[in-house]
């Protein structure tokens, strides 16, 4: 059903919509602006009926706070007669439409169903494209998977509005690639894209680094130094790991974040900058909060529109994808491949580094391939042991190995792997594995698992 969210400080126009469009959708009400924005927040809603004059805050405020939030639900203006003029200042910043107050029941009913069968049209046709194109990848990231699709679709949206974005995850998820994206799909795309890592900077130059400094200003300022936020101006400032600011340093970014204005350490001049933030971390910023490390007001002003990237374990359609994606991009990849074994390797791994460190482990096999495959000993040590039960399964998959092949190899990769993390000592060894010394020793012949020279005699 849609969800429909009448805005209006009248009990009575309140009561009269909620009964005529109960047959249309869900609808809510909010009496004010800030109520509005609560309830946009919980549900986006499919319709806003939107009334212009309101205490305190007006619809028009309202109506530019969804456009800097990305909602994209069309709005209906409900105006009075001598008010027309402001709606037609509403159809500008972005309203769908509107209509006088006292309104004629059958004609708004009419506007809201229009809108709504719109909307569902919209939705579908974007469905359907996504589908078709079946997307894989956007600005340099790759994923076939359901949820990064969410994201690449998330992002283009995003990218639209000049709002605020949080970007969090594990590290080497990817989080620069998704403010890159943004900024690179933006209206602001020729302008500067400027990155700084808080946690890669002493905490005594932070503040110089973001915001300059001006010659004398300390020891060492023997020039003018130009800030990062202000070498951003007209592009894309993206701060990342904002977890790591100190709190000294959060109050003056608060400040800027405000008013898109701060002063450089050592002067009192105010420098205006038109530049969009985007922030990321990979720490939990409200458990941050809720133990006095980050301040609240300085969260809740960076976290405007959130996005939140999945660990690769939790996406592992896009593993294969990925590898061969860091594989094709390498000039030393040209013309390789990844052996099946190698491949269920991957599959296996639970990846605590994530993409990174999957590039990472591509980049390891190439340096020590010696054909045109990357096998799974040419992968980190802990990467083929991880994932070596799944290569194995794989290459029985694909009928590289019998099924008794597969059972030996197995068997003598778990006793192996057992007897050195034992050091080689047979009685601890068969005393872990819940089998006696003398069926061990049987199972080692058997296999052809020959101790090393310097095995402790047991």
């Amino acid at each position: 059903m849609s969800r429909i969210l009448v805005v209006d400080d009248e009990p009575g126009v309140q009561e009269s919509l909620r009964m005529l469009l109960k047959s249309e959708g869900d609808v809510t009400i909010a009496g004010d602006v800030d109520s509005a924005l609560r309830e946009v927040a919980l549900a986006t809603p499919d319709l806003i009926l939107l009334d212009l004059v309101m205490p305190e805050r007006s619809g028009l405020e309202l109506l530019a706070e969804l456009t800097e939030r990305g909602v994209r639900a069309p709005v209906i203006v409900l105006t009075a007669t001598n008010t027309v003029n402001a709606a037609v200042e509403a159809m500008k910043r972005g309203a769908a439409d509107f209509i006088t107050k006292p309104f004629e029941l059958d004609a708004l009913r009419i506007k809201v169903r229009n809108l709504l069968e719109k909307g569902e049209l919209q939705e579908e046709v974007e469905r359907l494209r996504d589908e078709v194109e079946d997307r894989q990848q956007l600005c340099g990231m790759i994923g076939k998977s359901e949820v990064m699709r969410g994201i690449f679709r998330n992002i283009e949206r995003i990218a639209k509005s000049q709002a605020t974005v949080l970007v969090t995850g594990e590290s080497g998820t990817g989080k620069e690639l998704v403010a890159r994206a943004i900024h690179d799909l933006s209206t602001r795309s020729e302008g500067p894209f400027i990155a700084v890592n808080c946690g890669a900077i002493p905490r005594e130059l932070i503040e110089s680094e973001l915001f300059g400094h001006e010659k004398g200003a300390f020891t060492g300022a023997t020039d003018r130094r130009i800030g990062r936020i202000e070498s951003a101006n007209s592009g894309t400032f993206f701060l990342d790991e904002i977890g790591e600011l100190d709190p000294a340093v959060q109050v003056k970014l608060l400040r800027a974040l405000q008013e898109r204005s701060f002063e450089r350490v050592g002067s009192s001049t105010t420098i205006k900058v038109d530049v969009r933030i985007v922030t990321a971390t990979n720490r939990d910023l409200a458990k941050e909060v809720a133990e006095g490390n980050f301040r609240e007001d300085l969260f809740y002003r960076v976290n405007v529109v959130p996005v939140e990237l999945p660990p690769l374990r939790d996406r592992r359609e896009d593993i294969r994808l990925l590898a061969t994606s860091f594989l094709t991009r390498s000039a030393e990849g040209e013309g390789k491949q990844l052996t099946a074994a190698a491949l269920g390797s991957l599959d296996g791994y639970s990846w605590p580094g994530n993409v990174r460190e999957l590039e990472n482990a591509i980049e390891h096999g190439l340096a020590l391939c010696e054909a045109d495959t990357i096998d799974v000993q040419d992968l980190p040590i802990s990467i083929g042991r991880t994932g070596q039960a799944e290569a194995l399964r794989e290459q029985w998959r694909q009928g590289e190995r019998s099924f008794d092949e597969t059972v030996v190899r197995f068997e003598t990769d778990i006793l192996r792997e057992s007897l050195e993390s034992h050091h080689w000592n047979q009685t601890r060894t068969a005393n872990a594995l819940g089998i006696t010394r003398r069926v061990l020793k049987l199972k080692m012949d058997k296999l052809g698992i020959e101790l090393p020279e310097d095995a402790p005699i047991d």
